[in-house]
């Protein structure tokens, strides 16, 4: 009779760790079931890509690869992500036309994002500001500026595993005009960015 209260005990706390450890098993965010893919939280990452654009009152058309870091943070209720990201990159992109030489040496963007994940599929927009430099060259004499402006883009993120995401991603991005001695004229920078890249969440 003894063995069989201790049986008997010995099932009773069993199952009462079971119901434990499965309460214990929270999830991601509000509303989201426990097997889905979770986008909430920081990240961290970097993207590579190439980039396109053209200078207002000249004809050169600046162009070359461009690479940078991201950090972000998302949030997510049900299937809707919000998020904010900010990003900083170094290009390549350059052209020359006759004795004009203009660059990107590098800009930077804060952003907003909204989305809709089909579980570890989120697709997304994304605007806000942007920031960067312009480089103007001509015989020798070279002039830079730093403007801020706008850009505005669309992007698809993949969930790899729980804590690794890739994306593929469009930017538009317009830099503000700047008065350039050596040119006379207001220059500014508009460019397309199609950019790959990769983000661990913490």
């Amino acid at each position: 009779m003894v063995g069989a209260a201790a049986v008997a005990a010995l099932g009773s706390m069993t199952a009462q760790a079971a119901d434990f450890n499965y309460g214990r098993r929270a999830p991601y965010t509000v509303n989201q079931p426990l097997n889905a893919y979770s986008w909430a939280g920081p990240y961290l990452g970097g993207t590579l890509g190439y980039e396109w654009g053209s200078v207002a009152n000249n004809p050169t058309k600046p162009s070359g690869l461009a690479g940078g870091l991201t950090a972000g943070y998302n949030w997510q209720t049900g299937p809707w992500v919000f998020g904010a990201e900010g990003d900083i990159n170094i290009t390549g992109a350059n052209d020359t036309f006759a004795p004009w030489k203009f660059s990107n040496p590098w800009f930077g963007t804060i952003r907003g994002r909204a989305g809709y994940a089909f579980n570890n599929i989120l697709f997304y927009g994304t605007g806000g500001l942007a920031f960067g430099s312009l480089r103007a060259e001509t015989f020798g004499l070279s002039e830079s500026h730093t403007t801020v402006g706008w850009t505005l883009g669309v992007g698809t993120e993949f969930g790899l595993a729980q804590n690794w995401s890739a994306k593929i991603e469009y930017l538009y991005v317009d830099l503000d005009s700047s008065n350039f001695v050596i040119t006379g004229a207001k220059n500014d920078y508009r460019s397309g960015v199609v950019r790959a890249g990769i983000n661990f969440h913490f």
